[in-house]
């Protein structure tokens, strides 16, 4: 199993812990210039200036997802060995083109080694923002299982003898 996971990920009660990527949300044309008026700078352009009831800040403002890094987690050669910024619109395809590259990779090492792909499957996980609200892409997993022939292991040798009696005459064309 692999997964690309975030650098201080999780759902902290601290408005600067740093979690994954932003997903991206809807636009208000027009209310960039109250924050500015505000004395408040805009840190992600594009995003609302009003901030949700409950929350410190709104999504133009807001620190964490201004820093929000990805990062690998796993042992094998794939995108993202080191923390990296994805922009919240980006951030869903990037995870979702790094975790094909971890079933891509199954597939390869169940051909060198005389194997097969039994299961592959990716999923993508989304969190909330703890300082803005906003919904974002928060990594993504993907687990696949192979299955391995060994020719040279007694018990599967056995196993084979056992089913090749079983079957021995079990179609035979006595019309013919």
């Amino acid at each position: 199993m692999s997964m690309i996971g975030a650098i201080g990920s999780g759902y902290g009660a601290y408005a600067n812990q740093m979690s994954m990527a932003a997903a991206g949300s809807g636009y208000a044309a027009g209310s960039a210039g109250k924050a500015e008026q505000a004395g408040k700078a805009i840190l992600n352009p594009g995003q609302p200036t009003e901030a949700k009831p409950g929350k410190r800040v709104s999504p133009a403002e807001c620190e964490t997802c201004k820093n929000r890094k990805y990062q690998d987690g796993s042992d094998e050669m794939v995108s993202f060995k080191t923390a990296q910024h994805i922009s919240p619109q980006a951030a869903a395809s990037r995870v979702r083109g790094h975790e094909a590259e971890h079933v891509s990779n199954a597939y390869k090492d169940a051909a060198m080694n005389n194997g097969k792909v039994l299961q592959a499957s990716v999923s993508i996980k989304t969190a909330v923002c703890p300082e803005c609200g906003r919904t974002y892409v928060a990594g993504g997993e993907t687990c696949t299982k192979i299955a391995y022939s060994n020719e040279e292991n007694p018990y599967i040798q056995a196993r084979k003898n056992m089913n090749k009696q079983g079957l021995l005459g079990a179609n035979v064309d006595l019309a013919g």
